[in-house]
Order: structure tokens, then C-alpha cells, then sequence
């Protein structure tokens, strides 16, 4: 990735600023409720997991918890469809469970639009990732993998699609990611039945 794409990223983050922020407050009533709701499901409402971010550093993603208190801490497409509860699956259906990582954007740790961030654990995913220079960018919500619904069961097809919208990020592209999943194209990982 040249300087000039590094920039363009860099130049990214006054939007992601901006519409985290206005997020986070227009969307503070869903995100009490959600919260309230979540207490009552599993007890604790927000789930926090160490996710790679960008240049490798650790970070804490935020999400609204879908899966069992005591679920294994593993990548989502190895965790048996047993673990997420009732209110969980209707979180992760309608994709209100990403809604936390909007601090996750306004803090820094994420941006909007970027390849989504791995878990140290996942080996083969960091080393593809790693050779094609995916951690030189913030991780995202969002992204060309998850419009085309390819998640982390894919490791070597999701860095290459990765780096594929590393190197062909604009302003449009932003856009388009963000306009494709807000009316329903995104997708995150699957869970094995």
C-alpha cells in the first residue's frame, strides 16, 4: 500500500469520528434498551474480547453479548450455534450486536469501513493477513469480505479479498460499505450448526 492510500485511511477517520459520534447519540435509546434487555438475557449485556488491530497492537472490541456467559473465547465460525442465546440470535440477525464497536470507532481502535479484527488465536488468518500488509490499516465493522459474505472459515480468500480493498479504498468505496450494510448486505462470520 502506497503513502497516498495510507493518507486516504488516515483522512477516513474524520468521518468515522463524526458519524460514531452522531451515532452513538442518536442511537443511545436503542443502545439503553438493547443494554436492559441483555441484563436480563445472560446477565451481562456487553462482551469485550482482545482483537489485532491496527500494526498488530491489541485492542478491546466491544459488542452486545449474543452467545453464553461461559461460551469458549473462540473465533466466531467455531462456536457451536448452542452458545448463543435466544435474544443473541435476534441480535446477531438484525446486526444490533455490532453496535457497541461505534465506541470502538470513536475511540481510534476501529474505523467504519476495514477488514474485520482477528483474534490472536487465529494463526493461519494473522500470517495471510500479515504477508499482504492488512494490519498497516485500522480494523472495521464493515468491509468487501463482508459484502460478499466471506468470514474468517476462509482465512488466505478473506486477506486476499482484504488487501484487494485495501488497495482499492476511495471515498465511494467508504460510502458504498457502509450504505450496502446499513440496508442489510452485510454479514458477519457464521456459526457452525
Amino acid at each position: 500500500m502506497g503513502l497516498r492510500d495510507r493518507n486516504f485511511f488516515d483522512l477516513t477517520r474524520s468521518f468515522d469520528i463524526l458519524f460514531s459520534f452522531t451515532g452513538l447519540v442518536v442511537l443511545s435509546p436503542i443502545l439503553l434498551v438493547l443494554m436492559i434487555i441483555g441484563y436480563f438475557d445472560s446477565g451481562s449485556p456487553i462482551f469485550r474480547q482482545q482483537r489485532v488491530g491496527k500494526g498488530k497492537q491489541p485492542f478491546r472490541l466491544m459488542k452486545f453479548r449474543s452467545m453464553h456467559v461461559n461460551a469458549p473465547s473462540v473465533a466466531t465460525h467455531l462456536a457451536s450455534a448452542s452458545s448463543v442465546t435466544p435474544f443473541g440470535s435476534f441480535l446477531r440477525k438484525s446486526k444490533l450486536d455490532e453496535l457497541p464497536q461505534l465506541w470502538n470507532v470513536f475511540a481510534g481502535d476501529m474505523s467504519l469501513v476495514g477488514p474485520r479484527p482477528n483474534l490472536f488465536s487465529q494463526d493461519e488468518l494473522i500470517f495471510e493477513r500479515d504477508s499482504r500488509g492488512v494490519y498497516s490499516v485500522r480494523p472495521g465493522i464493515t468491509g468487501l469480505a463482508q459484502i460478499n459474505k466471506i468470514d474468517m472459515s476462509t482465512p488466505q480468500l478473506l486477506a486476499e479479498t482484504d488487501a484487494k480493498m485495501i488497495q482499492a479504498f476511495n471515498t465511494l468505496g467508504y460510502f458504498k460499505f457502509i450504505f450496502l450494510t446499513v440496508f442489510g448486505k452485510g454479514f458477519g462470520d457464521r456459526i457452525r450448526k
